[in-house]
């Protein structure tokens, strides 16, 4: 059985940028070869962006995901879309930063997760929001 054969996105040749509001069927999966091992995965992506729901303003973030696997890994080309579909729509920074726990918990299950939102500043005030999850 070849490792990764149901990935849709990753090795796919051309990538299109085609979601535009962030959706858990965009997020795939890939079965974690050591379930039995304790360890953590960082997930890093430096060119957040959103739009305030208010103003429609964008604001922009680096976004942290560090877990520990369960039964499956995140596959990093279909988060990497996931991150994108942000990019026009509008929520405040703590509601998108527990939407993205609650849509990688549902997809992947892991045994726990932590996802960091550190939103740059808007009107002199940054704000961080760390969202956690423990089975």
């Amino acid at each position: 059985m070849k490792e990764g054969k149901d990935l849709k996105q990753l090795g796919s040749k051309t990538t299109e940028y085609k979601y535009k509001e962030p959706d858990v069927s965009i997020l795939e999966t890939f079965e974690n070869k050591y379930p039995n091992n304790t360890y953590e995965v960082i997930l890093q992506s430096e060119e957040f962006t959103s739009l305030c729901p208010k103003t429609g303003q964008p604001d922009f973030a680096k976004i942290k995901v560090m877990y520990t696997p369960d039964k499956k890994c995140i596959e990093t080309k279909s988060f990497k879309l996931y991150l994108f579909a942000f990019r026009n729509y509008g929520s405040f920074m703590e509601t998108i930063t527990n939407k993205i726990l609650n849509d990688l918990v549902l997809v992947c299950s892991p045994k726990e997760m932590t996802v960091s939102g550190i939103f740059n500043a808007r009107g002199g005030i940054k704000i961080f929001v760390d969202a956690k999850y423990k089975k």
